[in-house]
């Protein structure tokens, strides 16, 4: 949790305070306080935070109109925090994105438990939701789009290099056997070396600055090739 980034929007010092003391007891080290709408939009101009605990009434506006700047762009949990518990407001509050109610006076300790189940979850997500994006010095191979960009330039990739461009993305930085490779992208047990080749010198053509001389799809000598990159992102 140390690298969760939280913003907590209370107009009462004396409450924000004191759930940033808790917060960071808990581990919790990326805590931004606002005391005001303004002052959290402009947060948002610069940052992206993983947590967002807002006070429904505060000085110059409402939380249920932060809540709503926030899901134009974010899945990220929303807690309100609000001295309002009846049914009608909590029901206005998840109507506006909330993710829970917390009612004013609070147990921090519960409010921390609360915050925990709903940041393991969005983290998760997170993670899957990255987890199809392979970047690579000057190559980026976006998996769910089907797309490479090389320095820049944008191209749909399909068909067999497609997979075969993912196989590699998959076990970046293992060395691969040419039989390894055929049997994953073409199935069967017809072993065709030529057939894998060709497709390896295709694809280097897309995503290589010089495909006679790769930096990326690298050649293992007897054994088969290996993808040199970052892992999936």
């Amino acid at each position: 949790m140390q690298d969760v980034s939280i913003l907590v929007l209370e107009d009462e010092r004396a409450i924000a305070e004191m759930i940033e003391i808790i917060l960071r007891k808990e581990g919790f080290i990326d805590i931004t306080l606002c005391c005001t709408v303004q002052e959290a939009k402009n947060k948002f101009k610069t940052k992206v935070f993983d947590f967002y605990l807002l006070d429904i009434m505060l000085p110059d506006g409402s939380g249920l109109d932060i809540a709503n700047i926030i899901r134009e762009h974010s899945e990220a949990p929303i807690f309100f925090l609000t001295a309002k518990g009846s049914d009608a407001d909590k029901l206005r509050g998840f109507m506006n994105g909330a993710d829970d109610y917390i009612t004013k006076p609070f147990n921090p300790l519960e409010l921390v438990a609360r915050m925990k189940v709903q940041l393991t979850r969005y983290m998760k997500k997170k993670i899957v939701s990255k987890s199809h994006v392979f970047t690579c010095n000057g190559f980026t191979f976006d998996m769910d789009a089907a797309e490479i960009m090389v320095d820049g330039t944008k191209e749909i990739i399909s068909g067999r290099l497609f997979h075969l461009l993912k196989y590699l993305c998959e076990n970046v930085g293992q060395v691969l056997s040419k039989e390894q490779i055929y049997e994953r992208i073409w199935g069967g047990y017809l072993f065709d070396d030529n057939t894998v080749m060709v497709h390896i010198r295709k694809l280097r053509e897309k995503i290589e600055k010089n495909p006679g001389k790769p930096t990326y799809i690298i050649t293992v000598r007897g054994i088969g090739y290996k993808l040199v990159g970052d892992a999936l992102s």
